[in-house]
């Protein structure tokens, strides 16, 4: 076998391995992934199994001996579901004729928020709480038909699924015509386009006047009346002691990326920066406000999503993020003081129209209890002036036209085709300096034969490396792989491939394409070594016990080949509880303590911390503990890392016999005493080539210098006297 053929089938069998690892199981659908092991039953009352999968939408009949009493669909196969996590919530809805829901089921979620302290049982109760929804309301009324339960401590999470049981809800009801709805009805009444010569305003007065800027204003007194009616009556025993014609908010919005709108509120300045901010087809809402309640909040700083403030257009419902958001300034003189101006950018792909209605949907809350809340809903509505407009004449469809648009809104594809692109978006930053990083270690790696001859520059340049690791990759932007990743392989060959899937994360989906390379240029050592967040801690943690002063042991060769084993037992046998339960094998997946400890930050059940904390000890006397001898991780990489076709680290023929100094310095012993690398436990950490260069360290390269020393130094002149020349008449001359 030629080394290119070797080259190409390893750089195949890499490339598939790394696209089957980072999937989450998924199918054509996501339907086709959970319906087989949910029960109708519990979906629908009286229902007592599933008919087949649709093929032109992921929608399956719910069956009551053989008729049709509705349709079941998971809601992330109609719209976006990405929550905290920034993964996808899964939730299971059937819907009946009358296009009332008959049950929900949460179905899957990897939210942190909830794991936090709020139990599972409570999430899935709020899902099926959704049952006898009525969708034909929730159209007429723009998706507000119903009351929103929001539980503390997960403000987000909630307001995702119940945007997503609404919006999918109604693209499937409108898909099957139920309740009399239908696509059609979306587009009835006159429709508009910008009308670009439109006369700019002159003030903030005038702006207010013609309703280019439109006003929610709420004093303290109509708030605590609000709380006095809510059902929870525990909100009306703690009302806001201000004076009851205090200002509560007045809040202002304005849809700033008109020029005519934005130029005239924002000044020419600050428009240039919105308009080198928006791409095209974006939109920019202008949010200014006063009063002593807050539209930002504080969520967003933690999670990232503004939860107080939605903006809402029929079924189109956009949530802001961070990465959507700037603060602003407003130029005109006569504009009021404001403690908060923003700007917030609405996304082409978000299904906006600004020539249509909407409304910013507010949420306020009030604390009930230590950590209640209860919360109330109040609407500014938004409504371009006419001016700005100028009517289309109505073009009704053809045929073919109205057929392409139906198959648009049910195209699965093309729905999360939004979704990834819109999150690849909201993570430029995230993916600059991730490629950045990978950029950085492929080079260390590549001329490591020159950064290897300083240990001081080795040595910093790790140390650097791994803390952004922990901090960025980890404790910022939770990029941590996980085995759960691998044990998903036996469910993605079964089910079959979605690119869409595959791109919602777009880190995960980087570390692995460079997890895939690394298995053919330098095994497991590049991720194990340098880009696993919990790596980093463990050899963080290592690094200040030892200056510390804590001792450091070293486990007796015999036993700790022993227990390398372990590992692997562990990670075939999640893999293979896998082949049977994938849930059950993430519940087991918790021997890892990334989650614990890199995503939840240590704020968990205590259980898991002391789990956590205990290994971190462990590695505090024993580098690395856990990497050697637990990690399912580690085990699933090393399995495939056997097909690296390079080898680059070198090593001399004394190595392992006589000389050991580099198999005692490996501080995960992955040098055996006969002097070979073992590839499969071996971190990359470049130390044993620091010392194949060591001019102080290494035998070899000490005696080659003493050699080079004794043959570079010139010859002593021979003063002595010279046999045979006692005669010399010379010398018998100087002796006289």
């Amino acid at each position: 076998m030629t080394i290119a053929y070797r080259f190409a089938a390893a750089f195949a069998l890499s490339l598939l391995l790394s696209l089957v690892l980072i999937l989450p199981a998924s199918a054509a659908s996501v339907l086709s992934q959970f319906l087989p092991e949910e029960s109708a039953a519990e979906l629908a009352p009286g229902a007592d199994s599933f008919g087949p999968i649709r093929d032109d939408m992921p929608i399956a009949p719910v069956l009551k001996g053989g008729e049709t009493i509705g349709w079941a669909f998971v809601t992330s196969d109609f719209v976006g579901t990405t929550g905290y996590s920034g993964k996808p919530i899964h939730t299971l809805v059937a819907v009946g004729p009358d296009a009332k829901v008959l049950g929900v089921k949460l179905v899957k979620h990897s939210e942190p928020i909830v794991l936090i302290g709020i139990p599972d049982a409570k999430m899935r109760a709020l899902a099926a709480d959704y049952a006898g929804l009525d969708l034909v309301a929730e159209a007429a009324a723009g998706g507000s038909a119903h009351d929103l339960n929001i539980i503390s401590g997960a403000t987000v999470t909630v307001m995702v699924i119940d945007d997503s049981i609404v919006r999918s809800g109604l693209q499937v009801a409108r898909a099957l015509g139920l309740g009399g709805l239908s696509v059609e009805a979306e587009s009835t009444g006159p429709q508009y386009e910008i009308n670009a010569d439109a006369e700019p305003v002159d003030s903030w007065a005038e702006a207010e006047g013609d309703g280019t800027v439109r006003k929610l204003s709420l004093t303290v007194g109509e708030i605590n009346e609000a709380f006095d009616a809510h059902p929870d009556t525990r909100a009306s025993q703690r009302p806001i002691n201000e004076p009851p014609e205090a200002s509560f908010i007045d809040m202002h919005a304005a849809l700033v990326s008109l020029p005519t709108i934005g130029q005239p509120l924002l000044g020419p300045a600050e428009y240039a920066n919105l308009e080198s901010w928006l791409e095209e087809g974006d939109s920019a809402l202008l949010i200014v406000g006063s009063g002593i309640y807050s539209f930002k909040g504080s969520g967003y700083v933690r999670g990232g999503i503004f939860d107080r403030i939605q903006l809402v257009q029929g079924d189109v419902s956009v949530r802001f993020h961070d990465k959507q958001h700037r603060r602003a300034s407003v130029a005109p003189a006569d504009a009021p003081e404001f403690k908060e101006m923003d700007l917030f950018r609405i996304p082409a792909d978000s299904g906006f129209d600004p020539t249509q209605p909407f409304r910013i949907q507010l949420l306020v809350q009030r604390d009930v209890a230590a950590i209640e809340k209860a919360f109330l809903t109040f609407d500014l509505d938004y409504r371009l002036p006419e001016r700005y407009l100028t009517e289309l004449a109505p073009v009704p469809p053809t045929p073919e036209v109205a057929a392409a648009q139906d198959a648009a809104k049910t195209d699965e594809s093309t729905a999360q085709a939004q979704l990834w692109k819109r999150i690849w978006d909201g993570k430029k930053p995230q993916i600059i300096v991730l490629t950045a990083m990978l950029t950085v270690l492929t080079g260390a790696f590549f001329f490591q034969e020159y950064l290897t001859r300083s240990e001081r520059a080795v040595y910093w340049f790790r140390m650097s490396f791994l803390t952004v690791t922990l901090v960025v990759l980890g404790w910022m932007w939770n990029a941590q792989l996980s085995v759960v990743n691998i044990m998903a392989l036996a469910n993605s060959l079964a089910t079959g491939f979605s690119w869409q899937a595959f791109l919602l994360d777009p880190l995960t989906f980087i570390l692995w394409f460079a997890v895939a390379a690394a298995l053919i240029f330098w095994g497991r050592g590049a991720y194990c070594g340098w880009l696993c967040p919990f790596g980093a801690l463990q050899e963080l943690l290592n690094q200040i016990g030892r200056r510390l002063g804590i001792p450091q042991y070293t486990l007796p060769w015999g036993l700790h080949e022993r227990l390398w084993p372990v590992k692997y037992m562990i990670f075939l046998g999640l893999f293979g509880v896998s082949l049977a339960s994938l849930d059950y094998a993430e519940r087991l997946a918790e021997v890892e303590p990334f989650k614990t400890a890199i995503i939840l930050k240590f704020v968990r059940a205590w259980p898991f911390v002391v789990y956590a904390v205990g290994l971190l000890m462990a590695g505090l006397f024993v580098e690395r503990f856990y990497c050697r001898y637990l990690c399912p991780l580690g085990a699933g990489l090393a399995i495939p890392a056997r097909i690296r076709m390079f080898d680059w680290l070198k090593r001399y023929k004394e190595c392992g016999n006589p000389c050991q100094t580099c198999a005692n310095e490996c501080f995960v012993q992955a040098i055996h005493p006969t002097g070979e690398i073992n590839p499969n436990e071996c971190l990359n950490c470049m130390h044993c080539q620091v010392l194949y260069h060591s001019h102080t360290k290494c035998p070899v390269v000490i005696k080659r210098d003493k050699r080079r020393a004794s043959l570079a130094k010139p010859p002593m002149p021979d003063l002595s006297p010279r046999e045979g020349l006692s005669n010399h008449p010379n010398m018998q001359h100087k002796g006289a």
